[in-house]
């Protein structure tokens, strides 16, 4: 599964990370489609429905450019296909932020953009994923481990990128176009897979991940590179890393490096005992009964319910003291 990711890099700062080399050898920044910069706004928190950067072929904007050649696009997150006919396509009834491998050549939703050669590289810094444990959902944020690396100097050639790897993940794209006419969507889905080795201990899912150039330019050159040869790029990676991360990132309202920020996981803790239960725990702890006596109090009915007077044990002297905590009067003596 994949339903939130990170994305904070500037927009400049994506083209720099995604540079890559044409067919002639000469390294290359991709641009960004015209007026698509002002969509995608960077956010620690990017939630379905959010526009995130997207990378793809030009040749699906411009039919004379050369099918390896790239371009950045700001896609809506949950695909809306070509057919759908509502007039808002928030009203759209199955859920397409992720995609299957396994179903993805049966599902008309993806079949279609699938073998058109709607093939798109989704970027982010990381995704989330919540582990179950103990009855509760601990959210982790997984990446590409980073190299680092010296810091960038103005000599240094303005494509060469310094900074984070971002995370590629393989995805379908369509473009839908409102039935009263307007400005056409673009939307994507992510395509998940079962999870490796790495990921297992978090989710059984996980995005479908390209890990290095060549897997990418493989996923995007469509023109090149047939669906069933790219399919065989889609498969669980080892190369990746994650670490635990505060529940804050639970509400996509929180925005802040908060949300990437490791923590370190302690052993489940109860709720915060009072002062008076302290004081018991302590006194538990040193003049403890016997089990045989404290399953007796737990166990059989109070004495005064037969109006028999409790002996002065240490269990009942327990026993009268928690009645003292709790607000009980302690029992008058009868006079003689």
């Amino acid at each position: 599964m994949c339903g939130r990711t990170a994305c904070t890099l500037a927009p400049d700062d994506v083209s720099k990370a995604c540079s890559y080399q044409d067919k002639q050898g000469r390294q290359k920044c991709p641009k960004w489609r015209d007026g698509d910069t002002d969509k995608y706004q960077p956010s620690y928190n990017k939630s379905p429905q959010s526009n995130n950067p997207v990378l793809l072929s030009l040749k699906h904007f411009q039919k004379d450019a050369d099918s390896s050649e790239r371009v950045l696009a700001a896609m809506r997150w949950g695909l809306i296909p070509s057919w759908f006919n509502e007039l808002d396509p928030s009203k759209m009834q199955y859920k397409t932020n992720n995609c299957r491998s396994d179903t993805i050549t049966e599902k008309a939703l993806y079949k279609a953009p699938l073998f058109k050669g709607r093939r798109c590289v989704v970027l982010a810094d990381g995704f989330y994923e919540w582990k179950r444990q103990d009855g509760e959902k601990q959210p982790y944020y997984i990446y590409f481990p980073q190299i680092k690396s010296e810091k960038f100097s103005e000599e240094q050639d303005m494509m060469d990128w310094n900074g984070q790897r971002l995370l590629t993940m393989a995805g379908l794209f369509d473009c839908w176009e409102p039935p009263s006419g307007g400005e056409p969507l673009y939307s994507y889905t992510v395509i998940t897979v079962d999870s490796s080795k790495t990921m297992n201990c978090i989710h059984d899912r996980m995005p479908a991940i390209l890990d290095g150039d060549e897997a990418i330019r493989k996923w995007l050159d469509f023109g090149e590179v047939s669906t069933q040869d790219a399919l065989k790029l889609i498969h669980p990676i080892e190369n990746i890393t994650y670490h635990p991360v505060s529940t804050v990132v639970n509400n996509s309202r929180n925005n802040s490096m908060e949300c990437i920020a490791a923590v370190i996981l302690t052993q489940k803790k109860g709720p915060a005992l009072s002062a008076s239960s302290k004081k018991m725990l302590e006194w538990l702890q040193n003049k403890s009964p016997k089990k045989e006596e404290s399953r007796s109090i737990i166990q059989s009915p109070k004495l005064s319910q037969f109006g028999v007077p409790p002996k002065k044990t240490s269990a009942g002297l327990m026993q009268q003291w928690l009645k003292k905590e709790d607000g009980e009067p302690s029992p008058k003596r009868a006079k003689k």
